[in-house]
């Protein structure tokens, strides 16, 4: 009798697309987490906030769609989804407590990197899962819009602009490259 690890060599499509959608449905929670966070802090009546509240309500979308994809195709989640869970609820509080500025300096630079992270993985998929594709391609095109509707509500003024998202957008490659792996 052959296991599945028995059969698997690497560079494994099937196991590469796994990983695919595992880090990208953590992705997507740890977006909500954030966005959770920061209106905590913020409330939602400022017109800072309400631009969050919707940006928020796409990256719900995007987690349930990758939830129901990861329950189809028998996708684990990360082992590390209590630690997005709070880290996420931080990182969102924390910006949030900075400013507005802050909490969109925080968009930018999370948005830039999942740009960059779905570019990648539009490019390794190639036509091999149209259905995968296609939501990526979707959502990235939504994520650009989170990154330009921050750039537009003052992100570049918050205190430490440069360091905050460089620190950001940091964290995000290491999640990214931790979620593919637990």
């Amino acid at each position: 009798m052959t296991t599945p690890a028995a059969g698997w060599r690497p560079g494994d499509a099937k196991r590469a697309t796994r990983s695919m959608i595992r880090v990208d449905q953590a992705g997507e929670y740890g977006a909500t987490r954030i966005y959770a966070g920061q209106l905590a802090v913020m409330g939602d009546r400022t017109p800072v906030a309400r631009k969050i509240v919707g940006m928020a309500n796409q990256e719900e979308r995007h987690r349930a769609f990758f939830d129901a994809m990861m329950a189809r195709r028998g996708v684990r989640p990360t082992l590390l989804q209590p630690f997005w869970n709070v880290a996420g609820f931080a990182l969102g509080a924390a910006t949030a407590a900075l400013g507005p500025e802050a909490a969109m300096a925080c968009t930018v630079a999370v948005e830039t990197e999942i740009d960059k992270h779905y570019a990648e993985q539009l490019e390794a998929l190639g036509e091999s899962d149209p259905e995968l594709s296609a939501a990526i391609a979707d959502f990235q095109a939504e994520e650009v819009e989170h990154r330009e509707t921050a750039l537009g509500a003052g992100a570049e003024r918050a205190p430490g602009y440069p360091v905050l998202t460089r620190l950001i957008r940091i964290g995000c490659r290491l999640a990214i490259e931790t979620a593919k792996r637990f």
